[in-house]
């Protein structure tokens, strides 16, 4: 019976993929069946050493995920970026994503809403159409690549993007106003005296939303040639990234690059 259960367990383990408490929870099964196995040196034995590769399965997949995954978005990280372009093959596209007017949202509604807005952004991101596979490279900057894609394909899925972010709803409660207080203010004093100021009758509360627009920038690149460097389709993702902000911001601008040369494409709110 105990041999059944600890293999139906394993099973789940690997198929559920969980990572180190799902080890950890097996080896403690595992402990008990072995101390429960009695003289039975040899069951004793199988039952520690698949805890044990279980455990040391567990700390690694986990140990890769702390490396490659960002914690607040869970989309790939930087390091993951890095070995993604490694792996390219024309032709390919770079996408770089970037939150318009992010410091503002920091500086009014305080960083909790901040990582509201990203983790609005990624999710949104990690969802792209066209075959696109997203990262959070830094800050408010993401990147997605496409692999086996042109820059005029590319491009209506990024579109996609940049007006599902522009019309999701995005809300928040009172923030504003508690930016504007002092610091070190008590907001319980200050709730207790406006219930005491307020009139008797009102049995509801209302309190105040502030609607929040999230728009986005992107510049795209894509490979020309064979010889074509990621690092170049990267800088001129980049570049095309700086024009969709000096042209006003929530656009895609795309190009090419690998030949020195670069072509223009703009689709923006207004059209």
């Amino acid at each position: 019976m105990c041999t059944a259960t600890f293999a139906y367990l394993v099973g789940r383990f690997w198929i559920k993929r969980k990572l180190l408490e799902g080890g950890l929870a097996w080896s403690l099964l595992a402990a008990f069946c072995s101390l429960h196995a009695g003289r039975s040196s040899r069951a004793a034995a199988a039952y520690m050493g698949t805890a044990a590769l279980m455990i040391a399965a567990s700390i690694v997949e986990s140990s890769y995920r702390l490396a490659y995954h960002d914690e607040l978005t869970s989309l790939p990280g930087r390091r993951a970026f890095n070995e993604a372009v490694l792996h390219l093959d024309h032709p390919f596209v770079v996408a770089a994503v970037d939150i318009d007017h992010f410091k503002s949202f920091n500086d009014t509604y305080g960083h909790d809403i901040g990582d509201h807005v990203l983790r609005m952004v990624a999710g949104k991101l990690a969802q792209v159409t066209g075959g696109g596979a997203a990262y959070r490279v830094g800050g408010e900057e993401f990147t997605v690549l496409f692999q086996g894609k042109g820059v005029h394909e590319v491009v209506p899925h990024l579109e996609i993007l940049r007006t599902t972010i522009e019309s999701s709803n995005f809300s928040v409660r009172g923030g504003a106003e508690r930016r504007t207080e002092a610091r070190g203010t008590d907001r319980r004093k200050k709730a207790s005296a406006r219930a005491r100021r307020a009139p008797k009758k009102t049995a509801a509360r209302t309190s105040r939303t502030n609607a929040l627009t999230v728009t986005v920038s992107i510049g795209a690149a894509a490979s020309k040639s064979e010889n074509a460097n990621w690092v170049n389709v990267v800088e001129e993702a980049d570049k095309a990234l700086y024009r969709a902000k000096a042209a006003g911001r929530n656009r895609v601008e795309a190009g090419l690059a690998g030949t020195g040369r670069t072509t223009r494409r703009v689709r923006s709110a207004a059209t």
